[in-house]
């Protein structure tokens, strides 16, 4: 047909591989099981973690928010799941128990 560019002639037409169905049911289960330890079980474990920790609060213990602020626990609202933090003698600041990251060992606070 043309000097520079040869025909294009059709394959036969491929038959299907034997067992496709039972390749991908593995691989689906392989999958789910990746996600599951990788990234569904860790996350559980954090949330459960920081549960215990919300139910753990007390008066007085020293505590990190999530915005980086140290302070002492002053007061626990528990039908509101409010803490007041006292920053320093004068200074208290209201915020949800679930803005509380960790609490600090006794003494944290006046090392700083």
């Amino acid at each position: 047909m043309s000097l520079f560019i040869s025909n294009a002639y059709a394959n036969a037409p491929a038959t299907a591989p034997a067992g496709g169905g039972w390749d991908l049911l593995i691989m689906l289960a392989a999958f789910g099981l990746i996600f599951y330890f990788l990234i569904y079980r860790p996350q559980a474990k954090r949330v459960k973690e920081h549960k215990n920790l919300m139910s753990a609060l007390g008066k007085g213990d020293e505590v990190l928010t999530q915005g980086g602020l140290v302070g002492r626990i002053a007061k626990i609202a528990d039908d509101k799941d409010f803490v007041a933090i006292a920053l320093n003698e004068t200074t208290e600041v209201t915020v949800q128990k679930s803005a509380i990251a960790a609490v600090l060992p006794k003494g944290t606070m006046k090392s700083l």
